[in-house]
């Protein structure tokens, strides 16, 4: 089965690296024009593709993103809400509001006003797909990381009620939910983790892949190539869903 997305037009949050990087290649391989930005400058300055840096916290950062990706790419055909941060990895009652809030404001809150921005350039374009990144946290309880579980909690519920809202314009609202993804992202988590528990981190990371059926982290790749088919005509009629990219997990610890 071969994807094309000639002339697709893509803006993605937290591009430049890690699975952002990934969607970003994976849309430019099936023939997709990008636009993307991170927070992260240097990631910038080695990325390849169009971009701009912007800091997904403030809603300032969300509105001149996606309205420098419809100038820059002429219109827009997709969006993909990919930015967020691990959020603090602490017992409920350590957790400070300020780190509270600039999880949800990260992981939740600029998808919102991405969207916000988003939908009127979708709806010009006759139609076309928002991709949300949730986690397998968001359907499962994540002990030592409520604020990073609400958020992602939230996103599926914004998914499903976007969905529902946008239909009829002919624009398609899904969520993707990684497990464990391979990288620099969750070595720093299970590491916070394992120092919390009192545990060796070989420890810990057997703790992490018990549950997943398949005994395996999933890559950045994984989960662009999901994204990939709910934006080609293979998804057309894909929405409202929220997809398990996670060899079948069953928990998480």
């Amino acid at each position: 089965m071969t994807v094309r997305l000639d002339g697709l037009r893509v803006a993605i949050t937290a591009g430049a690296g890690g699975i952002g990087r990934a969607l970003a290649d994976g849309f430019v391989s099936c023939g997709a024009r990008v636009f993307l930005c991170d927070v992260d400058r240097e990631a910038l300055a080695a990325c390849p593709h169009p971009s701009m840096p912007a800091d997904m916290e403030a809603v300032e950062g969300c509105e001149s993103f996606v309205d420098a990706a419809v100038a820059h790419l002429g219109g827009l055909d997709v969006l993909v809400n990919n930015a967020g941060i691990a959020g603090p990895t602490a017992r409920v009652e350590d957790v400070t509001p300020e780190a509270l809030t600039r999880t949800l404001k990260i992981d939740l809150e600029a998808m919102f006003h991405c969207a916000r921005r988003a939908v009127p350039a979708l709806r010009a374009a006759g139609g076309g797909s928002i991709v949300n990144l949730s986690s397998a946290a968001g359907r499962f309880g994540f002990p030592l990381r409520s604020p990073y579980a609400a958020a992602k909690w939230g996103v599926i519920g914004f998914t499903k009620s976007l969905a529902i809202e946008l239909g009829p314009d002919g624009i398609r609202v899904n969520a993707i939910l990684p497990g464990l993804v391979a990288g620099d992202r969750i070595r720093r988590v299970l590491e916070a983790k394992a120092q919390a528990n009192g545990r060796s981190f070989a420890e810990q990371e057997a703790e992490a892949l018990k549950p997943v059926s398949l005994r395996c982290y999933v890559t950045p790749e994984d989960i662009a190539n999901m994204a990939l088919y709910l934006c080609s005509p293979f998804g057309a009629t894909i929405s409202g869903q929220s997809l398990a990219v996670d060899g079948d997990m069953q928990s998480l610890m």
